[in-house]
């Protein structure tokens, strides 16, 4: 006999789904702090970026963009403020499939579909922004493993479904 039902593992994939975006989203507002503290525990500075590979160079430069964008022109990061929103936003779609899984799945296709569509996104806007390939890479990362908690809860989902069918059905009969 199983340990769990459908429905609590289903709710659990659902949890783990909704604080893995809130917490994505959260990083967004404090990118400037987050950037300065990666490049201090990794100790990259302008001396030392030189010599280092070149993702630790993205990284610096990215670090000094946004702390010269920040001081000189604080609205864009405005744009970190709405992408931190948007992510609470989705978190906050998937409290139907959490409350009813069954009535509610057509949001874990949503959710699969906006994993997908990070992949083109990622590649077409990547190279347009002059975002290093590697970097695209693990933007991708999100969609790619994004998508399978959200595959795992549709196979629970649609167990569930079935077991909601034969119950009708025998209270039918």
């Amino acid at each position: 006999m199983n340990r769990f039902t459908n429905l609590q593992i289903i709710r659990a994939i659902i949890a783990f789904f909704m604080v893995a975006l809130v917490v994505s989203g959260a990083t967004a507002f404090p990118v400037e702090s987050e950037l300065k503290l990666l490049c201090s525990i990794f100790h990259i500075d302008e001396i030392t970026v030189d010599g280092m590979p070149a993702i630790s160079r993205f990284v610096y430069d990215m670090k000094e963009a946004i702390v010269e964008t920040n001081q000189n022109h604080p609205q864009i990061a405005y744009g970190f403020d709405w992408l931190a929103f948007a992510h609470l936003v989705i978190a906050g779609i998937f409290v139907g499939p959490f409350i009813d899984p069954v009535r509610n799945k057509f949001v874990i296709y949503w959710g699969m579909f906006a994993c997908v569509a990070i992949l083109p996104l990622a590649f077409i806007c990547g190279p347009i922004r002059d975002i290093p390939f590697y970097w695209t890479l693990i933007d991708c990362s999100f969609g790619v493993f994004g998508i399978i908690p959200l595959l795992i809860c549709l196979k629970y989902i649609k167990r569930l479904e079935q077991e909601q069918k034969e119950v009708r059905v025998s209270a039918e009969e």
